[in-house]
């Protein structure tokens, strides 16, 4: 696969060092780390590997860096999702899916910028309590349902706009697991009272994180750990409308699946919407979804460093799980709850894969690059590994592939 001509890493490489020396003091550990690892993916400083082809007559080489594999590098998401995807094709259920979507309002989402780790949590439990609860009350679905969510910090600008997406089978187990009960056609559950009970949740949660000093303000926002005045700033929200929004209903599980692999592993922008960079501004394309349908893409400019700081702003905190699991596929009862759902819809469990047999050809696999030559067509095989740092011994005048 070839790679895209301009990449994050460019970017990073060419005005990273300059950007982190503008801004000492205020980058932090993990954003560090996420340059560093981006600068080094798929560089001589990872190691590789040297792929041949089969056919001696032939003698095509190609060499391959290793990927650095964080979850914020555009190179390295792509197998990343169609690993996690594997494992989830076999829980789809043959049942309608909806995608409903929870959005903190601008006062809050600027106040999650300094509380990552408390804030996106608990914009994840307000959310998943708000939807399982509004689905187990009787007056609207009456069942224990299942909840995908996946977190995103940006905008298509990569300005900060923290939201949930969920995906959720339309429908759920019945309170005495005897039956199940399937939502009304193309209608998941009310939004104006999802809505209402997220905010009310999402508020008390945050007003229990000040009272345990476990939020912290800086800059204008200083003011906030004045329990008077925090109470005074979260006021008008409490009267606003938060946005919650739900789609129409996923057309099968196959539409399921390629949503999932669009935004399960996404980034705040990837290689392929970078147009231009220099080391004045980078241009990249955004989609402007007040435009008309033909005219959503546009081109923005960016000065450089502002390019890098919206980056950088989307960085996770160590250890944070952006996608999570709720209700009926939780990850401790996920495997129970799919088969006790297939034998109330009678539909059979697919067919299993053998385990020793996975793991040899996943061996055989790892031997064997999953495309073909491109001189003859013929199978490349991997015939050197090579340690970081190290080049490799085996020499060629072709490009390095991208082993995304």
């Amino acid at each position: 696969m070839a790679r895209p001509q301009l990449e994050i890493a460019d970017i990073f490489r060419d005005h990273g060092a300059a950007w982190r020396d503008a801004n000492r003091g205020h980058v932090s550990l993990d954003q560090m780390k996420v340059m560093s690892a981006i600068e080094r993916c798929r560089t001589s400083a990872l190691g590789g590997h040297v792929a041949a082809c089969e056919n001696n007559a032939c003698g095509h080489i190609h060499i391959a860096y290793n990927s650095c594999r964080n979850r914020h590098c555009p190179k390295c998401q792509g197998r990343a999702a169609r690993d996690w995807l594997e494992a989830r094709e076999a829980e789809l259920l043959p049942v309608g899916y909806f995608h409903v979507v929870f959005t903190l309002p601008a006062p809050i989402a600027d106040l999650a910028l300094q509380n990552k780790r408390v804030m996106y949590d608990i914009l994840f439990k307000a959310s998943a309590e708000t939807t399982l609860t509004i689905a187990a009350d009787p007056k609207h679905l009456g069942a224990k349902i299942g909840i995908t969510a996946v977190l995103h910090t940006w905008g298509s600008v990569m300005t900060h706009h923290p939201h949930v997406h969920m995906i959720v089978p339309g429908g759920g187990i019945s309170p005495d697991d005897t039956r199940w009960i399937s939502c009304r056609p193309n209608f998941f559950l009310p939004v104006r009272v999802l809505s209402r009970l997220f905010r009310r949740l999402f508020l008390e949660m945050l007003v229990k994180a000040h009272n345990d000093d476990r939020l912290n303000f800086y800059g204008a926002h200083t003011r906030l750990a004045d329990r008077a005045t925090f109470d005074a700033f979260l006021s008008p929200t409490r009267k606003s409308e938060w946005v919650v929004y739900a789609k129409e209903p996923f057309a099968g599980p196959e539409a399921v699946l390629a949503y999932l692999s669009r935004y399960t592993h996404r980034i705040a922008i990837s290689n392929r919407r970078l147009v231009h960079a220099d080391e004045n501004q980078v241009a990249f394309r955004y989609k402007d979804y007040r435009a008309g349908y033909r005219e959503r893409w546009k081109t923005m400019k960016l000065a450089t460093n502002e390019f890098i700081r919206r980056f950088m702003r989307h960085v996770l905190p160590k250890g944070f799980h952006r996608i999570r699991h709720y209700g009926l596929l939780a990850n401790g009862s996920r495997a129970a709850n799919i088969e006790r759902t297939r034998k109330l819809l009678q539909v059979p469990a697919p067919a299993q894969i053998d385990a020793d047999d996975e793991a040899t050809a996943k061996s055989d696999e790892a031997q064997i690059l999953n495309w073909p030559c491109p001189s003859c067509g013929g199978r490349m095989i991997i015939i050197e590994a090579f340690a970081p740092g190290m080049e490799p011994k085996h020499r060629t005048a072709t490009e390095p592939i991208d082993s995304s």
